[in-house]
């Protein structure tokens, strides 16, 4: 799979790209990240990827000139390649643990990263397919929800993750919130792990662990 991430600050992206799992998996050519700094597509001297805002109104709106030009360099493969270009935006659809398997299909994803008040919404309207929110909150940009998406989606490619059988444990993956974890000591300032965890009943382990992340769910 390849992810594609358009922004005005490849900086602030590049350096998560290559650490831990996702740094591994861009190693070993699992999985393909790349950034695109959308200022690389202005067309004239000044290089201006931003202007005022019709209507009137605070602040400085992304142009869509430049990110079309940029999508246009990014987006890779043929006219039936299975692709999606996603605005991260406020304004979103929220981003859940079920659109990052809908990605994880895809042969391409393109993120496009909002900065200052915003984007043009003629990107949204015409060259996106979706405008996505990782919550009900402002940032001062669109780099990490970016990141955030990227991983969600990666832990689910085949071979970005060293042991598979994690993901079958992990939260929201079965309609549940993963069951604490302890390791030792067995006890550490009076705060013990639960002694069915040290029973070796693997039974009894399993329907507390089930009942847990059921238990955590409803809280």
């Amino acid at each position: 799979m390849r992810i594609d991430i358009l922004t005005l600050f490849p900086q602030a992206v590049e350096p998560y790209l290559e650490t831990s799992i996702i740094g591994r998996a861009k190693e070993a050519q699992v999985i393909d990240i790349r950034t695109w700094n959308i200022r690389d597509y202005t067309t004239g001297k000044h290089r201006t990827v931003d202007d005022s805002p019709y209507g009137g109104g605070a602040g400085m709106v992304m142009k869509v000139e430049p990110i079309d030009l940029a999508l246009k360099a990014a987006v890779h493969g043929q006219d039936n390649t299975k692709k999606k270009i996603v605005v991260l935006a406020a304004r979103g659809t929220p981003f859940t643990q079920q659109k990052a398997l809908e990605y994880a299909t895809l042969d391409q994803l393109i993120l496009i990263c909002g900065r200052y008040e915003g984007i043009d919404q003629r990107v949204a309207d015409h060259l996106a397919d979706e405008e996505i929110s990782i919550g009900p909150y402002v940032l001062a940009g669109g780099e990490l929800p970016a990141l955030v998406v990227m991983e969600a989606v990666a832990r689910h490619i085949p071979g970005v993750l060293g042991n598979p059988e994690s993901l079958s444990e992990e939260s929201f993956t079965q309609d549940a919130i993963e069951y604490p974890q302890y390791t030792k000591p067995e006890e550490y300032n009076g705060w013990k792990v639960p002694p069915v965890l040290l029973s070796g009943d693997h039974a009894t382990i399993k329907a507390w662990r089930d009942k847990s992340r059921h238990d955590n769910l409803k809280s």
